[in-house]
């Protein structure tokens, strides 16, 4: 692995860009931190850790049954190159094989009532689909649209990915009332001329609605977002929160075995639950340890405030929320 610089690959924190730029000193700093395990680990050594090195061979130090929460985003089936680590596309049937040399070996970390989201996109969805139903119980299938995106000449352009909802058994914990969305209600219906499922407020008319499998309110993050880092497949905080929520509660521990630049365990300290990790990228982990101590002064999350997640374009309505 060669050590990624990560002043010479982002635009300094000025301006309207955000994105995150760690300098150099800082990184040495972070990368003191970094936890390189050895030897076999306990549920409490894991707590709020990021753990650096080989998922498949870490796995193997971990306990039993620490689990309430697993969110999986492995490398989808495209070539990608994650700053000095690559991923190639392979045909349906090696990548089946792929999930497949992996997925088993994350059961037996589970809670009886653990939840696990797998995420996507079209290209691999068969196979992540496929390689659940082999172990666990698959009870939905979220879409969420991915605004950005290039679009092409003689194809459908591809803004949405999928998100994979499985259990290990019957009796697990779902909350949907923890991810209900305030959307503004455009043509306002009223009975006995009183509003009927929305409430008039100072800032507009807005209905709370159930959530559904299918998210339209998702920002990618970009450069002026400050949860935007250079990684090149980022989740949003947003579209994590949901996830943490619906299926986790207050002190449970989230686990993310492909965690990447640290979305998941950053999105899991701001909403108060545990958070255990695992990246190969020394660097990647820098930058969740980072987002981590960041966190501890700003626990906001775009697109959630006031303990309601909000449709896109009412940032001066949220933004007014967290005034009051």
């Amino acid at each position: 692995m060669k050590d990624f610089p990560q002043e010479s690959k982002t635009k300094p924190e000025t301006g309207r860009n955000r994105t995150l730029s760690v300098p150099e000193a800082r990184m040495e700093e972070l990368r003191r931190e970094i936890f390189f395990p050895e030897h076999p680990l306990t549920a409490e050594t894991l707590h709020d850790r990021i753990l650096c090195g080989d998922m498949r061979k870490l796995i193997e130090l971990l306990p039993d049954a620490f689990v309430d929460l697993m969110i999986l985003d492995p490398p989808y089936n495209l070539s990608k190159d994650f700053h000095g680590l690559t991923f190639s596309r392979t045909s349906d049937s090696d990548y089946l094989a792929y999930l497949r040399s992996w997925f088993p070996q994350l059961l037996r970390l589970l809670k009886p009532g653990a939840s696990v989201y797998l995420c996507g996109d079209w290209s691999c969805s068969a196979a992540d689909y496929q390689v659940l139903t082999e172990h666990l119980t698959v009870r939905n299938r979220i879409v969420w649209q991915r605004e950005k995106g290039r679009g092409a000449a003689a194809n459908w352009k591809n803004s949405c990915e999928d998100i994979w909802f499985a259990t290990l058994g019957n009796n697990y914990y779902f909350n949907p009332d923890a991810v209900k969305l305030r959307r503004k209600v455009i043509a306002p219906y009223r009975e006995n001329g009183r509003p009927k499922g929305w409430e008039s407020t100072e800032d507009g008319n807005f209905r709370m609605t159930f959530p559904s499998n299918f998210w339209d309110d998702i920002t990618v993050p970009y450069w002026s977002m400050p949860e935007n880092t250079p990684h090149p497949t980022q989740k949003p905080e947003k579209l994590l929160a949901k996830l943490i929520l619906a299926s986790s509660r207050p002190g449970d521990l989230v686990f993310d075995p492909f965690l990447g630049s640290g979305t998941t365990a950053v999105t899991a300290r701001k909403l108060g639950r545990h958070f255990a990790g695992i990246e190969i990228n020394p660097d990647y982990c820098c930058w969740a340890l980072e987002r981590l101590h960041r966190a501890e002064a700003d626990p906001t999350i775009q697109g959630y405030a006031g303990g309601v997640f909000w449709e896109r374009n009412t940032g001066r309505e949220q933004a007014a929320l967290r005034k009051k």
